[in-house]
Formats: C-alpha cells, structure tokens, sequence
C-alpha cells in the first residue's frame, strides 16, 4: 500500500483537498488523547531505517511533524540526540510535557527552523502524507548533513487479520478519503538516492474501549460533527464487544509499521 501519496494532490479533487486541509489540521484538539492511545513505533523498523548512518553513536535525528513524541521516544531510547519540530502548537505542548529535555521547535516540513546540514536524519511518524512533498523534500535535503538518511514511518492495522479488517470497515466516517494506489509506488526525489522499503510486526496492546478511543484520535473521526462522531464511536465499540477477539478484556492489535528510507546524495547534488 502506497500510504505515502496519501499527501499527492495530483489526483484529488477541490473537495478531496479541502477535507485533506481540516484532517492535517485536527490533532491538536485531541492531543493528550493521541499521547496516551496513539501505539509506539518498534524498535526494530528505527534501527533499519537509521542503519545507513553505520552505528553512528548518539546521531542527532530531526523528528518532522513529531505530533505528541511517539517516535521521538523510541529514538531517545536507541540513543539519538532527538530535535522535534512539529506545527500545531497543542501537540507540541504535550511532547515537550513528556519529553521536557527535547528541543522541541515550531516548524513545519516545508519551513524547517534548522541550518544547512545540521542533523545526521530526518524522519517523519505517520506524517509524511500530510507535507508538501514538492516543497518539503528540498528541505529535508538541506538540513540533512551529506549521506544523511530520510526515513518515513506508517503503523498501519493489519486488515489481512479477519476482524481487524471488519472494524476498518465500520471505522469509515463521511469524510474517510478513498485509498490510496495500491501499485507500491515508492516516493521519488533527485536529491535522495532511491527510496527503500522494509515492514515490521508490531502489535497494540488494547481493550474494546481504548481501542475506540485510539480511532477516536484519527483525524476522520476528529473533524465530524459530534453527532456523527458519537455513532461512530458507539458503531465501533458495538463491533469490537460482538467480536470472540476482542469482546472482553485486553487483546493484541496487530499492526504492520510500513517504514521507508533513502539517503541525501552528495552535498553538491544538491547546488
């Protein structure tokens, strides 16, 4: 699945990048909901996608569009120096409340508040789709020091799984954008090598109730009315208690973490 052109607006139309514009833009309402139901990232897709770096001790990682520090955690604890910049300002209050020894700075992927080939990478959670891909992939290259790495995180629910991919179906909200190709298109960009891609096994720990809460936090189901957010909360959490999987007590979510990279070519590629 090509969730990276999710943020592609070649083929979207006027309606399809006006309901874009509200979901990019409805985090920071539900931010301590996101820190506290949002899953983690496994450690395993971020040593793949820092591996390039060869072991590079305590290497200094910009986190773009870091939300409320999901994977800023998973990188302190790999040893990285970790700058968040991140847009909407309730979710960065609530990372610098749980990351208080963060550089955390207002920024976005298209404006990084960085110098010229300041970190060794730069990598995004679940926030790739959201930039400006034209505008944010030239800046990314510029803050990155030569052969530094780009790598881009997705934990996507794993719909192979039966029931996971019923409650997909009955998570759809009015404004849930259609798919995205599913022709394994990769991004593509003259100042970074040819991207890779690698997926991860990785679970949620959840309940019926705190896995509603989790698609609570996505933005399909922020920006509708509350009514229509309330019977869709209740539709999920009726679907969840039906389920033998997850009808009592806590059970696993399976998830797969999607996860790309590529390295900045040579500094002077990009003059």
């Amino acid at each position: 699945m090509a969730v990276w052109n999710i943020g592609d607006s070649t083929n979207r139309t006027t309606e399809q990048d006006d309901i874009h514009a509200r979901r990019a833009a409805s985090f920071g309402a539900a931010a301590a909901a996101y820190a506290e139901h949002r899953p983690d990232y496994p450690a395993a897709s971020i040593e793949w996608a820092l591996a390039p770096l060869g072991g590079k001790e305590s290497p200094v990682v910009l986190d773009l569009g870091a939300g409320t520090g999901k994977l800023t955690e998973g990188l302190i604890s790999l040893g990285a120096q970790v700058i968040a910049v991140e847009p909407d300002d309730g979710m960065r209050a609530e990372l610098v409340r749980r990351f208080p020894g963060v550089t955390a700075l207002a920024g976005a992927a298209e404006a990084i508040p960085l110098p010229d080939g300041s970190v060794d990478a730069v990598v995004a959670g679940q926030a790739l789709h959201w930039f400006d891909q034209a505008r944010a992939f030239p800046e990314i290259a510029r803050v990155l020091r030569a052969d530094g790495v780009f790598a881009a995180f997705w934990n996507i629910e794993d719909d192979r799984v039966e029931w996971v991919a019923g409650l997909k179906r009955v998570s759809r909200s009015d404004v849930s954008l259609p798919p995205p190709d599913e022709d394994g298109k990769l991004p593509a960009h003259p100042l970074f090598t040819d991207f890779e891609q690698s997926d991860f096994t990785h679970t949620h720990r959840r309940t019926a109730e705190s896995l509603t809460a989790t698609i609570g936090t996505h933005s399909h189901t922020v920006v509708i009315p509350r009514e229509q957010r309330t019977e869709l909360l209740d539709r999920i959490r009726t679907y969840l208690h039906s389920r033998l999987e997850t009808a009592d007590g806590e059970f696993d979510l399976p998830i797969r973490t999607k996860t790309i990279r590529a390295v900045s070519r040579a500094a002077d590629s990009a003059t």
